[in-house]
């Protein structure tokens, strides 16, 4: 009986010293951690530094682009989107952030158990996007994110031993089976899954009208096309760099340290009058769905040389974010190259007149029956016009006569005074995409190539602008400005171009005024308001050399209203017009500048004039 009490004794006291010395190596070896914590910590200080220290972008503010009058025409929105992970999202706010997001509970329920389904992108689904910052979904959205709710869940976890049984465990006594367990469990916690994502947005208030002008932005930000893909830098900025840091040299945890200074884009203001704009585009568009025409281009100056409207069509809305068709984004007023046709008549009158070979009165007549070259006699009724005046010339915008008047000058003096009214050079406007014509040499003119230039073919192209430009002589008293298109940089303070005598010009404005009034230009004229101008229609040129046989003709127009002191400066071109009418009626009728383009001109010019009020009737429609 000693002996068994005796045995027990051995064994329970051996246990005992088997515990006590387990408890003291792990005392020990909790001792010497502590220890190289300590001797190591700031190694562990400098590591924690070296990983929280990063570089964040500061995003710059693109420029807006500013009408005249301070009108915005392009700017950046701060909008926002709604991303959510519904894999994370705690049932206990689907209620609230259903309601915040205008769904329904039972809608939003059906538009998650969608996006789980889904084996790709159930982790960031875009719920809403395009959201104000100040709107009340924002508000309610901020609101949920920051507040903290009793969130239960129900988890397997292993079953706990007892005290003895990890004690038996951890010495290898005994084994026991790993059990598992289902647990309710509750914390308090944040909403998980929701982020609102702040970016800038492009906002085009006018839409159509003035793409192929402003441009539009690609996904990245940068501008592919006109004045936002010219000015691109400008507009743009320059990012800035913040470097997040815990050190404690920063001041306080997280203390953001400026690596490089955030600059904002520059805003552009152009001598563009949006309202003016509108109305252009308004005519050109109405015009070349009227006519059937591939294209239509109008450009408005003031007579200081700033341009008012740069109008195309087709274009396409830049708000509209789901297409890109380059080609309507195209400024065909500088890029596509155009022979002026009978617009060039006037400055042939100009030159002579100045230089004292004609006299442009009444009396003066020149013979068109007699063919001169190539250029033969446009009426074969001699009966009916055997001379013509000036006035007659350009009112009937007869070719045989221009040319008569043409024979008179030497082509050294007409390549001068065409390079004098900016024909074949640069107007450095939008450098990127204009093409500037071409002007010949006059040692490569041909006795031909002097003739037809007479009349806007030959020897010279040109785009739109320059034509328009070259007509500011008339409001400038014979010299000529520097087209401007922004108000804030890019200024030319030097004198204007002198080309014609004041006499000169204001003798041919007369007589342009009497082309809109009893002339090939009669669509243009308007009640109230008096116009000059002169018309043209120039066969389309093919890529051989040749001309189009199919009947494919430019039609254009160019003139300015009122006839002295004018105010406004306007040159249209209709491309390859297919539906014209003679005269008011229903009769088809080939299309030319006189049943076409200034039809556009008067639809423009009168509700610019008339501020908009302006109801055009036209037969054929």
């Amino acid at each position: 009986m000693v002996a068994l009490k005796t045995q027990g004794y051995w064994t329970r006291n051996w246990l005992i010293w088997l515990i006590l010395s387990i408890l003291l190596i792990v005392f020990i070896v909790q001792s010497i951690n502590i220890h190289s914590i300590q001797t190591q910590k700031g190694s562990i200080i400098e590591k924690a530094d070296s990983q929280a220290l990063r570089q964040v972008s500061e995003k710059a503010i693109r420029g807006d682009i500013l009408d005249r009058n301070g009108e915005i025409l392009a700017t950046s929105l701060l909008r926002a989107k709604i991303n959510i992970d519904p894999t994370i999202l705690q049932k206990e706010f689907i209620s609230d952030l259903a309601k915040a997001l205008e769904f329904s509970e039972t809608e939003f329920k059906d538009l998650m158990d969608s996006q789980l389904s889904k084996k790709r992108g159930r982790r960031y689904w875009i719920i809403k996007d395009d959201i104000s910052l100040n709107s009340q979904m924002i508000g309610d959205i901020e609101s949920l994110i920051t507040d903290r709710r009793k969130v239960c869940a129900e988890m397997i976890v292993d079953k706990k031993l007892k005290l003895h049984q990890r004690i038996l465990s951890k010495i290898g006594v005994q084994e026991y089976p790993n059990e598992k367990i289902k647990v309710n469990r509750c914390t308090k916690q944040k909403l998980a899954g929701v982020k609102i994502e702040k970016y800038t947005q492009r906002y085009y208030p006018r839409g159509a009208s003035l793409a192929p002008l402003i441009g539009r932005l690609n996904s990245d930000g940068d501008g592919i096309a006109g004045i936002e893909q010219e000015f691109n830098d400008l507009l743009k900025g320059k990012d800035g760099e913040k470097e997040i840091s815990t050190s404690s040299d920063s001041g306080s945890y997280f203390n953001p340290k400026v690596v490089t200074k955030k600059q904002n884009g520059k805003n552009i203001q152009l001598t563009i009058d949006a309202n003016i704009q509108f109305m252009a585009y308004d005519a050109i568009k109405n015009s070349v769905k009227r006519h059937d025409a591939e294209s239509g281009s109008a450009i408005i100056l003031s007579p200081n040389g700033e341009i008012l409207s740069m109008a195309n069509y087709p274009a396409d809305n830049p708000n509209d974010k789901s297409t890109y068709i380059p080609e309507n984004y195209k400024n065909r007023i500088l890029t596509d190259l155009l022979e002026p046709g009978s617009t060039m008549k006037p400055f042939t009158m100009l030159l002579a007149l100045d230089q004292g070979k004609i006299t442009a009165t009444e009396d003066e007549c020149f013979d068109v029956t007699k063919r001169i070259g190539h250029v033969i006699p446009t009426y074969n009724d001699k009966k009916i016009y055997k001379c013509m005046t000036v006035k007659k010339i350009l009112q009937k915008s007869d070719n045989l006569g221009t040319v008569n008047v043409m024979e008179k000058l030497d082509k050294e003096t007409v390549y001068e005074t065409w390079s004098n009214l900016g024909f074949g050079k640069p107007l450095a406007l939008i450098p990127s995409i204009e093409t500037p014509g071409v002007l010949k040499l006059p040692y490569e003119w041909s006795n031909a190539d002097k003739r037809t230039a007479s009349f806007g073919y030959g020897p010279m192209n040109t785009n739109l602008a320059q034509l328009a430009r070259a007509y500011l002589v008339f409001g400038n008293e014979g010299s000529m400005p520097r087209l401007k298109l922004f108000q804030n940089f890019n200024k030319f303070d030097e004198d204007n171009v002198k080309v014609f005598k004041r006499e000169t010009v204001s003798n041919i404005a007369n007589h342009l005024k009497a082309v809109v009034e009893n002339g090939s230009g009669y669509r243009a004229k308007m009640r109230g308001h008096e116009v000059a101008g002169k018309t043209g229609t120039v066969d389309v040129r093919l890529a051989s050399g040749g001309y189009s046989k199919k009947g494919n003709v430019n039609t254009y127009f160019s003139g300015f209203s009122p006839v002295e002191n004018p105010k406004y400066f306007m040159s249209i071109n209709l491309n390859k017009p297919k539906k014209c009418f003679r005269g008011y009626t229903n009769k088809p009728f080939k299309c030319e500048g006189s049943n076409s383009a200034a039809i556009a001109f008067n639809e423009a010019m009168n509700k610019i004039l008339n501020n908009g009020n302006y109801d055009l009737q036209l037969a054929g429609n």
